[in-house]
């Protein structure tokens, strides 16, 4: 019998097979066997590559020879692509060095593990049909990251990365701390610890584009140096790379009567919330407390009311040994829900750290004070206490708890630039971005504790966490904007696209696995082909 070749159209692609006819005697008719032979390219047979997504066919010629995870993968690949991340990185690094950074940047999006177990990861993902050469042996991921951290690839990708920032564009800015146990590293130093491990660290400020959701640059600074000195850093390298218009949103931790002036100096659109360190802030609140509350600052926020009062700062430093007066513009806010709700927290908690305190019974080598400050925390400062026989007598100190609970729902945000009292508090309570940024970081994207023993593999290993960060908040917002959200998390999502596998069959044919109505539902949303 005569061996044929014919043309198959399966969802619009034309496909070549070869078809052999045979007499099933069981049967007592004849049969065909179909062998695969490539896609229809020019009216020649061409194998597709696993890119190309063979569509997958009802029957198949042969039991599936390997599987591989691989719709996972597509959305973390299309945003690589839309963002030119992929482009960008192969202006730097050869084509064998894209592929391995990205498939690092992927695994730890994927299934964040031990570098050891990389490989393994690797080889029963589709990545490896495309290439299976990729070095990734626990030693010689070492070596590449740390090859990273010894060049300037980070700082120049990040320079064309924040280029793509738009004018005007509202800026997230914080910073967290990296510990680490490692004896190796130079950079690890003791300072203000965030995570309180009581571990040396490494401090990570984190820049984050508030209307795209994502990360544009990150720096790295030793454990002890002042978060100051990272905001004027960052603003120089922002700068450099072109983005001249931009506001900056930051949380309390950094205001400071430094930062103010520089902020000011520099003429930075800021939004900055006050804490109560200086006398100055002090005095403005005491002043506004109760006038803020009057009928004319009343507006309406989600359905409940709130007060908006303008305020104005004028305060008194010395720069350079010379005295110079700074004027800030602010609003200062009263919230009354937020004010019962903090009162309510506040009194329990008081109550709790007192009734501790007078039930406490410490060792008698212990220093009275020090057993206070580590039952009572931060309620210390409004409980009295006299130590005797063994045993604490506690009050409150109602002078310092008065002027707590006048300050209950009621805070200042410090601005520079043209807002009204509802963009400034919209973009502030915004500024969580940044925040999601740091937790995904360090719990999904599995950052903590660095382990590495050499600087340049830290710098290296961060970097690939930097951009898996930027693809998965960039996943983040896309299901957000699509809808998406309301059924998925980014978890939830990429389990379930972990279903659509590609088969590698005996003879060497690649198929991908019948898609469900779920999946091609989640496809179909985020313009992906299945």
């Amino acid at each position: 019998m005569q061996v044929k070749k014919r043309i198959k159209k399966i969802n619009g692609i034309e496909y070549w097979y070869e078809d052999t006819p045979y007499y099933d005697k069981e049967k007592k008719q004849i049969r065909h066997k179909s062998k695969y032979l490539g896609k229809n390219i020019d009216g020649q047979p061409v194998k597709v590559r696993t890119s190309e997504m063979i569509p997958a066919r009802m029957v198949v010629s042969s039991a599936p020879k390997f599987a591989y995870n691989h719709g996972n993968l597509l959305p973390l690949q299309s945003i690589t692509q839309e963002l030119s991340i992929q482009a960008t990185l192969e202006e730097f690094l050869s084509e064998s060095e894209t592929d391995t950074l990205l498939t690092l940047v992927y695994n730890r999006i994927l299934r964040p593990t031990a570098m050891t177990n990389v490989q393994v990861w690797y080889e029963g993902s589709s990545l490896w049909l495309n290439n299976n050469k990729l070095p990734l042996s626990s030693q010689r991921i070492s070596e590449f990251l740390a090859n990273l951290g010894q060049k300037n690839i980070p700082e120049e990708f990040m320079r064309r990365f924040a280029a793509q920032i738009e004018p005007n564009a509202t800026l997230l800015y914080d910073i967290t701390s990296l510990s680490s146990s490692s004896k190796l590293l130079e950079s690890l130093e003791y300072g203000y610890n965030r995570d309180n491990d009581g571990l040396p660290q490494i401090n990570f400020s984190l820049v984050v584009d508030k209307e795209k959701g994502i990360p544009v640059r990150y720096d790295i600074y030793p454990g002890s140096i002042a978060d100051i000195t990272t905001l004027k850093n960052t603003i120089i390298r922002l700068r450099d790379a072109g983005s001249e218009q931009f506001r900056l949103v930051m949380d309390r931790g950094f205001f400071s009567q430094t930062t103010l002036a520089e902020l000011l100096s520099e003429n930075i659109p800021f939004i900055l919330p006050a804490t109560y360190q200086l006398t100055s802030i002090k005095e403005l609140m005491s002043k506004s407390q109760n006038k803020v509350k009057q009928a004319e600052y009343l507006q309406k926020l989600e359905k409940g009311p709130i007060f908006a009062m303008p305020v104005k700062l004028e305060h008194q430093l010395e720069i350079d040994d010379k005295p110079r007066t700074i004027t800030v513009d602010g609003y200062c806010y009263y919230d009354p829900k937020r004010e019962q709700d903090e009162r309510d927290s506040f009194y329990v908690q008081l109550f709790d750290a007192a009734d501790r305190l007078k039930k406490a019974r410490p060792q008698s080598w212990k220093r009275p004070e020090v057993v206070v400050n580590e039952i009572a925390k931060g309620f210390a400062r409004y409980l009295k206490w006299k130590f005797t026989d063994g045993t604490f007598e506690v009050s409150i100190r109602q002078k310092a708890v008065t002027q707590r609970i006048n300050r209950l729902g009621r805070f200042i945000l410090f601005y520079n630039g043209e807002l009204d009292w509802l963009s400034c508090l919209t973009l502030y309570r915004e500024r969580d971005a940044v925040e999601k940024c740091f937790l995904r970081m360090k719990n999904d994207l599995d950052t903590l504790p660095l382990n590495a023993r050499r600087e340049d593999t830290v710098r290296g290993y961060l970097f690939m966490v930097f951009i898996a960060l930027i693809i998965r908040m960039r996943l983040q917002m896309i299901l957000k904007e699509t809808g998406l959200s309301k059924q998925y998390s980014v978890e939830k999502l990429l389990l379930e696209l972990e279903k659509i596998k590609l088969f590698v069959l005996s003879q060497g044919e690649i198929i991908q696995s019948e898609v469900s109505k779920k999946n091609r539902e989640i496809l179909t949303a985020l313009s992906l082909c299945a």
